[in-house]
């Protein structure tokens, strides 16, 4: 894992919006396609209006990029809580992406029946037209909760062990609720995974997600992200308790 700081939530969101266009290019420029998996919540919306500008949204060859999303609520797709709608409202709606290649999770149905169907939508995508055996993403971005998740992987969860569905059902008894969530063997076979995580308030859960524990069953779920090139993304405050830790370009 690297890890760079920025001074500033907008430093930051504009990093991640830099790193994009990269990724993006240098995909569309090697197989003539892009594929994204975008994260929810309130950290990457001032990136994704970043993406949505003149400045970015041209450099990115919108007919060749497809969007997947790495989890969602189970609420209904017009819901404020969606993820999906956050980075349509601020992303997506806003650059010229063929709806066809915009992959939501259809989250107005039961969380198991979203999963089943999320799972065959991507089957069909990347093992029906790409051949894959299993996804291959250019790129995650993912953020992290206060308790260590990513995406909807809990601390605790049944979905954490999971080892040969892509897509699953998550009960997350802390929050009395449901997800459905991309699972490890999917996230670890992406190309690039970015972590943006701002704020104060995920300064410990930084420090802990990027110091390898020392036993095993210390393990928070970031520490089971093991992507060939994971980069983290963060504001000065999310990395005020690494001082002494190096960055890496």
């Amino acid at each position: 894992m690297s890890y760079r700081v920025y001074p500033t939530r907008g430093a930051a969101a504009r990093a991640l919006a830099t790193e994009f266009v990269r990724i993006a290019d240098k995909a569309t420029s090697s197989r003539d396609r892009f594929t994204a998996v975008l994260s929810g919540g309130n950290t990457p919306r001032d990136a994704y209006r970043l993406i949505a500008t003149d400045e970015f949204s041209r450099q990115i060859k919108w007919s060749q990029t497809y969007i997947f999303w790495s989890d969602e609520r189970a609420v209904p797709l017009d819901h404020a809580d969606n993820n999906a709608r956050m980075a349509k409202e601020t992303l997506l709606n806003h650059v010229p992406l063929p709806l066809p290649q915009l992959f939501r999770i259809q989250s107005q149905h039961p969380p198991q029946q979203a999963a089943d169907d999320y799972q065959a939508t991507m089957q069909k995508f990347f093992t029906g037209r790409l051949g894959m055996k299993i996804p291959k993403f250019d790129l995650m971005v993912l953020g992290i909760g206060a308790d260590g998740h990513i995406a909807s992987l809990f601390p605790g969860t049944q979905a954490l062990a999971e080892k040969e569905r892509w897509v699953v059902a998550n009960e997350v008894p802390q929050l009395d609720t449901w997800r459905v969530t991309l699972t490890y063997p999917v996230i670890n076979a992406a190309t690039n995974i970015i972590f943006l995580v701002l704020g104060e308030e995920k300064a410990a859960i930084v420090k802990r997600a990027l110091t390898p524990p020392a036993d095993p069953s210390e393990a928070i779920p970031a520490h089971l992200v093991r992507a060939a090139n994971v980069h983290w993304i963060l504001d000065k405050p999310a990395a005020a308790l690494l001082e002494g830790q190096s960055q890496t370009n």
